[in-house]
Parts: structure tokens; sequence; C-alpha cells
């Protein structure tokens, strides 16, 4: 074990030597006056400063995670301070337009941002009584998600999705085309890459910029060669600068986190490392309660115009919907969207499968008042018309689709005009809310009209398009 020596230096106590390196985590002994989630400033003997945070404390010892990794360091000539505080993030609505690293450092190759607004990046607890329930329409202009599970300002709807699936492109989608109806405003973005790769990052990139959304937007990018403990910082560096773009500037923002799957993955390498009893396929027995941490910094607050709605992407592994990571964010947030790799096969983009997603707070954003009357009922009919045509297909697989009744076979009809012309649109389509209720009627209007129960006489004779079924 290397020999414990302290130094005094103008600006604070400096240890020399640690007992231990193991990974990305340092243990350094005998430390006095330090507290949990401290800054923790590591010089190797090379002199380059890296970044740290005290992870755990205890009488003897402080165990500090390594940002930048251990790479170098040594424990004889390893030389650690403590700088007495929090991890804080300068905010500014002047960081719109910006490109930084995880942990809020330029990457653009501009000046560090300026300001005297520095916030712990932990965020400060919110009252839930002064939560304010959400309920505005959010139109994104993806018939899919407005028609069927429609998002709402101050959600929290994660999509859950599989590797090679477009779920970069979906959510780059709703970034481009995302507004509240009968208002005049845009929504400040604020995006958080975790371990992604090099040319994901550039995607995001390129597409805001040629959209001409970039100027509204933060990019926070952690990426697959950075330390992977950075990750664990980012989304919270994220939030920090969006509640301050809503609660303080009184802007609508649009975080998008992605892949909370590798944030994840860290929470697990670093539990690892400190020698916890693992939880479900090794996640630490907090993931839920870390989660939530993130997650629950979304929404809307009494006393603020501002909101934050939140969309973080999850990659489940081996498309497993149970897995750890996506079961437990869906206990938390308000719904997800779920894509299938089937509907991807054959063509159709986006490949929402309808009935596996769900938003919670659908009901209480559409209607009338926010999107129009016929709009709950109508989605209801187009679910329940779709869950029988699930049925249909499974029969025609056991008895052939020659074999089908009359009924059974306009279902089919149904099923594949529902599939391609009302899930599936063009990348670069940007649907209103009008269109695509029209939309879903036409294609309801391919089945008899005493096979539509959840939708009243009234509705059925102002919108019912007849002929279309026998047509069909």
């Amino acid at each position: 074990m290397a020999e414990f020596k302290l130094q005094v230096q103008d600006r604070g106590l400096q240890y020399v030597g640690s007992r231990r390196i193991e990974g990305p985590l340092l243990v350094v002994e005998r430390v006095r006056d330090v507290g949990y989630d401290e800054v923790v400033e590591i010089l190797g003997p090379d002199g380059r400063a890296r970044l740290g945070r005290v992870l755990d404390i205890s009488d003897t010892a402080a165990i500090v995670q390594v940002l930048e990794g251990t790479t170098g360091l040594s424990n004889e000539a390893t030389r650690v301070r403590f700088l007495g505080e929090s991890f804080r993030l300068p905010v500014s609505r002047w960081m719109l337009g910006r490109v930084l690293d995880g942990l809020g450092r330029p990457a653009d190759g501009g000046p560090p941002p300026l300001s005297a607004d520095r916030r712990d990046i932990n965020g400060m607890p919110i009252n839930p009584f002064a939560r304010r329930y959400p309920r505005e329409f959010i139109q994104t202009g993806v018939s899919a998600i407005d028609g069927m599970n429609s998002l709402v300002r101050g959600q929290k709807l994660p999509i859950f999705s599989g590797s090679g699936l477009p779920h970069d492109r979906l959510a780059a989608q709703i970034v481009r085309q995302a507004r509240l109806l009968e208002e005049n405003v845009e929504f400040s973005i604020v995006f958080a890459a975790m371990g992604v790769k090099h040319d994901v990052a550039q995607f995001f990139i390129s597409n805001f910029e040629s959209s001409g959304v970039l100027a509204r937007v933060t990019m926070f990018l952690s990426l697959a060669d950075a330390p992977s403990v950075e990750r664990l910082l980012t989304p919270r560096a994220a939030s920090t600068l969006a509640e301050y773009l809503a609660f303080d500037c009184g802007r609508h923002v649009l975080v998008l986190l992605t892949d909370m799957t590798n944030y994840c993955e860290s929470l697990r390498e670093v539990g690892t490392a400190r020698g916890e009893i693992p939880g479900r396929k090794g996640y630490p027995g907090y993931l839920y309660s870390d989660l939530a941490s993130v997650y629950e910094r979304a929404g809307r607050i009494e006393g603020s115009d501002g909101s934050i709605t939140q969309m973080a992407i999850l990659t489940m592994p081996s498309d497993d919907i149970s897995h750890p990571v996506p079961d437990l964010t869906g206990y938390i947030t308000e719904g997800q969207f779920v894509l299938d790799r089937d509907l991807s096969a054959r063509g159709i983009y986006p490949p929402v499968a309808s009935l596996s997603s769900l938003s919670r707070l659908m009901k209480d954003g559409v209607g009338e008042g926010y999107t129009r009357g016929d709009h709950p009922r109508l989605a209801s009919q187009l679910f329940a018309s779709y869950a029988r045509v699930r049925q249909v297909r499974g029969l025609a697989d056991v008895i052939g689709e020659e074999e089908l009744s009359r009924l059974d076979k306009q279902y089919l009809k149904f099923g594949d005009a529902f599939e391609h012309r009302f899930i599936g649109q063009g990348e670069y389509e940007n649907r209103t809310i009008q269109e695509t209720l029209e939309l879903g009627w036409d294609i309801v209007s391919l089945l008899p009209r005493d096979e539509l129960h959840r939708l009243t006489d009234e509705l059925l004779q102002e919108h019912y398009r007849e002929g279309i079924a026998s047509d069909g």
C-alpha cells in the first residue's frame, strides 16, 4: 500500500497517495470534512487534472468516482483535492445552440458558458402539491402518436425500441414537428446522449441543423468513447438546464434522453466495482429510485408558465420488454411507445405497435376543447377493431384466408389499411390532428357500420363514409 501523505495547498487540503484503485473508483484514506457527492479534483503523475465525485464515505476513507477514468493513475503519485461542493452547472438561455460534453463543457469549439447562476445538477425537490396536472395536447405530426397515444405537455413518455429499429429517426421527427395547438410557441430542446456512437450523434446534429431547429437546441454528448461513468451525470446536467429554461424563463422544453439503457449499464458497472449486492440481471437494487430521480424532473409547477416534456429512448436487450430497464421505467413514466420489429420489416414507418403502446394521460388532453370531440371515441374504436384484426389473422394462419367469412376479410382489409395508411407515413410528413382524425374515419369506414360499437349514432351520422365498406 502506498505511503499516505497530506500536503496543504493555497486552494485547500491535497491528499497524496491512495489506498486502492479499482475500475473507475479511487479509495482515499484518512480524509476529513468531506461530504457525500462532493466534487473532487484528481491529479495524476502527468499533471493532468480529472474530475470525480465522492460516491461513499466512512470514518476512515472516501470512495471517489473518477469521471474521466483511472487509466494512468498510481497509488503513490495520485493527488486528490476535495472542492467542498457538489457538481454545479452554469445555466443561461444563451446555452441554446451549443454542443457540450456530458458534463456541460464546450464540445463545439466555443467558449465555456458564462453565467453567474450555477446550479446543483441533482436539482431541487418539487413539492408534489405544487405540480400542475398535465393537460394540453402536443401535436407531433405523427398519426400513430397523435391519434392513438397522444402526448400531453409535461408528460414523461419513453420510446421502447430494439437494436436496429428507427427510434432515432422517430425522435428527430418529433423534435422537428412538435407544437402546441392554437399557441404560437415552439419547444426549446435539451438533448442528452449517453454512450451513443458518433454517427448517431452526428445524425441528430445534422437533422436539427437542416430543419432549422438547432438554434433552439442544447446538446449534451457523452459518446461511446467517453468514460462510462460520465454518463451518470449527463441526464442530470441536461435536466438542470431544462428546469432553468422552463421554470425560470417560462419556456416549453422538450428533453430527449438517449440511450437510458446505456445509463443503466454504467450504473451497474459502478455498483459492481463498489461490491454492492446485485439485483435483477446484476443491476443495483436502487435502480428504480435512481431512474425516478431522472424521470421525475419533468412536468409543470404552479407559478411558472413553462413545462418540461420528457422522452427517453430505451433499447431493450433481445427486444425483451420485461428487462429491468424498460420494466421499471414503465412504472415511473405515464406510458410508452413500443416499436415493433415485424412492422419495420414490412417497411412501415414509424413501426409503432399501437396495441402495446400506451399514453396514460391521453384521456385528459384530447376531446372537446383540446383536439376534437370525436377523438376519444374514434381512437377507442380503432384500438378495438385492430385488436379484432389480430384475432382474424391468427385464424387465417390456421384455416387459410380463403376460408374466412366476408366480415373477417373486411377486417383484414381494415388492418392492412390501418398499418400502411394510418400508422405508416413519411419521415418528413407532418400531419395535423385534423388530418389524422379524418384519415382515421376513412380507415374505420372500411368496416360495416353495425360493427362500430364504440361510436355513437351522432358521430356515425356526421363522420361515417357510406359506401367505403361495401366498395372495399
